[in-house]
């Protein structure tokens, strides 16, 4: 797999840049120190300009990549949605019982993250967190609408009806495999963000707990 992840570029859906930044060697560092510094500070208090900083390079070179920090946003969670389906999709591709396919895929999205060495300018742990502490503002925005229209959420959507398509399988007469397979999804953010933060509100204390947590969850509410 980490050969096949080598060979694979991860498509961003264009209308999120202006430039991609995956074709330059200022780009990729914009993708990398951003990663590093809204994990620092937090993406209320991340700009442009201490982004510059960071990179000894003028902010409005980073303009010339996107338009505005919350394009950056979208484009970061979108790489991480891209990234993740790669590994869901290799790791269960030659798994063909249903059951077990499924079983591994709730394990692919919801267990920690380790880095991955296929690409050297994303620290895929940290862009992590970033998605756990960060992602709800990427689409609790005014915009979300015709954001989705434009096709800015179209790698997330495809991830969920992957997970719904491998509920569908395991028990076609499941009636809600789209609403079982996003709560999974987002519910191992919020799990993983409760672990860390809230940790009196969760039963998920160590990084293998949201997996078994939602493992029971979807083979108990489907009823296999």
């Amino acid at each position: 797999m980490d050969y096949l992840l080598q060979t694979v570029k991860i498509s961003i859906n264009k209308k999120i840049y202006i430039k991609d930044p995956e074709t330059s060697d200022l780009g990729k560092r914009i993708i990398e120190h951003s990663i590093l510094l809204i994990n620092e500070i937090g993406f209320e208090k991340f700009t442009f300009k201490k982004l510059g900083v960071r990179i000894n390079s003028n902010e409005s070179s980073i303009y010339r990549y996107f338009e505005n920090k919350h394009k950056l946003l979208l484009y970061l969670t979108s790489w991480y949605w891209g990234w993740l389906e790669y590994q869901l999709v290799f790791t269960t591709n030659s798994i063909s019982n249903p059951k077990l396919k499924l079983e591994k895929a709730i394990e692919i999205v919801t267990k920690a993250t380790v880095e991955d060495s296929s690409f050297s300018h994303i620290n895929e742990v940290l862009l992590n967190k970033i998605v756990i502490n960060e992602y709800s503002k990427s689409y609790l925005t005014k915009e979300v609408d015709s954001e989705n229209k434009d096709g800015y959420f179209v790698i997330y959507k495809r991830l969920v009806n992957r997970m719904a398509t491998m509920i569908s399988a395991v028990n076609k007469k499941y009636k809600f495999p789209l609403s079982l397979a996003s709560t999974v999804l987002e519910g191992a953010l919020h799990q993983h963000f409760l672990k860390d933060h809230f940790s009196s509100l969760t039963d998920c204390h160590s990084n293998e707990d949201p997996t078994q947590y939602f493992t029971h969850l979807v083979l108990t509410s489907m009823q296999v």
